[in-house]
């Protein structure tokens, strides 16, 4: 998956489209590489409603243990059953193998006000 075609929070995580209204969560290139080797991800339950900016997640690494957060309103419908056993993918594939969770936003606009690829670029730089 090409991170142009994401949406960015500004917690790190990017958001792709999947079908019938849910996405995908995982979290940036740049976020792996600031928590280092991952060896742990504590997954919240699947079917949960979750508020936005609520924890969905923590994800645990050789540096720190860190929070990943729901991007709006809406379900928790699906966990990445391949973190269980191997959350280093996360570290190896971000965008790809390692995304978290599938999620169905109560309101799909509420992603609209995401960043593009190119405004996290600029977010990251200041």
């Amino acid at each position: 998956m090409d991170p142009k075609d994401l949406k960015f929070t500004k917690d790190h995580e990017w958001i792709s489209p999947v079908v019938d209204g849910v996405v995908r969560v995982g979290i940036s290139d740049h976020a792996q590489e600031e928590l280092g080797d991952i060896v742990f991800v504590d997954f919240s339950e699947p079917t949960i409603e979750l508020d936005k900016g609520e924890m969905a997640l923590t994800i645990e690494s050789v540096k720190a243990a860190s929070d990943v957060y729901a991007p709006c309103k809406g379900v928790l419908c699906t966990i990445n059953e391949a973190l269980v056993d191997e959350s280093g993918l996360v570290n190896e594939s971000c965008y790809e193998d390692g995304w978290l969770y599938e999620f169905k936003p109560e309101n799909a606009s509420d992603l609209d006000s995401l960043m593009t690829y190119e405004q996290y670029q600029e977010f990251l730089s200041e």
